[in-house]
This record gives structure tokens, C-alpha cells and sequence, in this order.
């Protein structure tokens, strides 16, 4: 592991731990170098594809959900934990359902449920950039949905 301050490749782990959830391994590290601590997560590797709405495949990467939810999820009453939370029930349902691959749209569709629940406003910006509205109608419709969980 690369050092991240002087950029020296020899660290050392001296502390492992897993997450709450035991899902995540948070390792406290010291570098050989300059001496100074960091702590890095490590997650296993789903290894499952994605297939994009234009054919490509890339790996299923969960900070990608973040972020997107994060977007969403701008200036709205929502933490990170709950941000995090969302994406990795997502991926959980991944792993459960054993897959190789997956389309882009499944894990979208997945999103939007649990975002639906957890605010509305963040449910119509996610669906808007995932579902690229043709028109103001289908906007309207996504919007009434959300109407109605509310």
C-alpha cells in the first residue's frame, strides 16, 4: 500500500477491524517511510458486470451509486449514512441474487425504490437523470407517484 503523504510503498498494518456490519475491513496503517498513520477500507469484490444502456460493460463499482445518489440528494435532508446505507443494500441484493452481469437499468430501478421512501424530492432527480424523460408528461408522472407515497 502506497503511502498517501510521501508516496513510499512500504506501510504497515497495525490494526485490523471489521465494520459493524462485517462487510468492511478498516485497516490503520503506518507508513516506513515518514511514519505517519492512515487507514484504509477494504470491501470484497462482487465482481459482477454491468451492462451500459450503449452495449459496454464495466464493473459494478458502488461508489458510482453514491455518488449518484448523492447528486440526488443534494441539499436535502438526507446523511451520508443513510446515502451508504441505500447503496449498500443495493449491492447486497446483487450479491444475493448471484449474478454475473446486470443492466445499468436494474440497478437503477433498485435505487429509485429505496430512494422513493426516503425522500421524495431526491426520488424525482434521480428518476430524471435515469429515466431521460422524452417529455414534460413523464416527468409529471413521476412526479405524481411520488405524490402518492407521500
Amino acid at each position: 500500500m502506497r503511502c498517501p503523504f510521501c508516496g513510499h510503498e512500504e506501510t504497515r498494518v497495525i490494526d485490523s477491524r471489521y465494520t459493524d456490519d462485517m462487510k468492511v475491513i478498516r485497516r490503520r496503517r503506518v507508513c516506513e517511510e515518514c511514519g505517519k498513520r492512515f487507514t484504509t477500507y477494504e470491501r470484497a469484490d462482487l465482481n459482477i458486470l454491468v451492462i451500459k444502456r450503449d452495449g459496454r460493460r464495466e464493473e459494478f463499482r458502488i461508489e458510482k451509486i453514491i455518488e449518484g445518489i448523492k447528486k440526488a440528494t443534494q441539499k436535502r435532508p438526507v446523511s451520508l449514512e443513510e446515502i451508504e446505507k441505500i447503496a449498500e443494500s443495493v449491492e447486497q441484493d446483487l450479491r444475493d441474487r448471484n449474478l454475473k452481469e446486470i443492466p445499468s437499468e436494474d440497478i437503477g430501478r433498485e435505487v429509485m425504490r429505496r430512494l422513493k421512501s426516503l425522500d421524495s424530492v431526491a426520488y424525482v432527480r434521480f428518476a430524471s437523470v435515469y429515466m431521460r424523460f422524452n417529455d414534460l408528461e413523464e416527468f409529471k408522472r413521476i412526479i405524481e407517484e411520488a405524490e402518492k407515497e407521500n
